[in-house]
């Protein structure tokens, strides 16, 4: 496979590394070769530290949404491996919440001005600030991959998670028209939209009781619907394969691919 995908030395950097999808993508690409900067405000896991060659992993702690620390990230990368061939913006919160709760007076479940300028200077703007920054690098070199982490909810919408899905929906109108505007320069720019996944770091406890309330279910009911008639697969998928997806739009073999983002969902839809 490393041969094939010939990601060795490639330089790759993977925001929100440290667990859930951004892990497993971090996991794959050490396994083929490839020289992984992960930027992330949480330190790696041990394990996958243990993964890694002597020089392959650099961590840097990073706060995407911060212009300075986005760039002091991608001066720490020149200085260390010279190039960016890859950028993954995977870091992404998300914490639903209604528009109007008609229960209860100054709801905490209801969407507020701090929740929704924290998803969005997460999840939209820390994709711009990466994007720009490490897109600078890239023009220079003439080439470059960026691969931005959608999901369905920002074309279909979800119950409970406006403010999430209209980040998402965002990043879907950023892959296209950046791969407008960089193709020119032989940069690449995809999206890879996952729907329902085995257990990451989003669906924490407190994350599973807010989608249930705003949809007006139990916790149990939620956790039932997750593979429901929806997926034609009947299973939820796995972060190893939102991580193959990833390592072959970064690879050579995805050549001719920019400016469409791939839905990775079992099928899933709404009927």
């Amino acid at each position: 496979m490393s041969k094939w995908l010939g990601l060795d030395d490639q330089t790759v950097i993977v925001t929100g590394g440290s667990s859930g999808i951004g892990k497993a993508v971090v996991e794959s690409l050490l396994e083929n070769n490839a020289n992984v900067v992960l930027a992330d405000l949480q330190e790696p896991p041990h394990d996958l530290v243990a993964k890694a060659k002597d020089n392959q992993l650099l961590f840097v702690q990073t706060n995407v949404a911060k212009r300075e620390s986005v760039a002091n990230t991608v001066k720490e990368v020149i200085s260390k491996f010279g190039k960016i061939d890859v950028l993954v913006n995977n870091a992404g919160i998300n914490l639903p919440r209604l528009l109007v709760d008609e229960k209860e007076e100054n709801s905490s479940f209801e969407l507020s001005d701090e929740t929704l300028d924290r998803m969005i200077s997460i999840n939209q703007k820390g994709v711009f600030l990466f994007s720009q920054l490490a897109g600078r690098e890239m023009v220079k070199a003439r080439k470059g991959v960026i691969i931005n982490m959608v999901s369905e909810s920002g074309l279909e919408g979800s119950e409970g998670q406006s403010g999430y899905a209209a980040t998402k929906a965002a990043i879907y109108s950023f892959t296209r028209s950046w791969a407008k505007e960089l193709g020119k320069f032989g940069i690449r720019v995809v999206g890879v939209a996952p729907g329902i996944l085995e257990k990451t770091g989003l669906r924490t406890p407190a994350y599973e009781e807010a989608l249930a309330y705003t949809r007006g279910i139990t916790v149990q009911q939620l956790r039932e619907g997750y593979t429901n008639k929806s997926i034609p697969l009947r299973r939820d998928g796995k972060l190893s394969e939102v991580a193959d997806l990833v390592l072959y739009l970064s690879s050579h073999r995805a050549n001719y691919v920019t400016g469409t983002t791939y839905n990775i969902a079992g099928g899933k839809s709404r009927g």
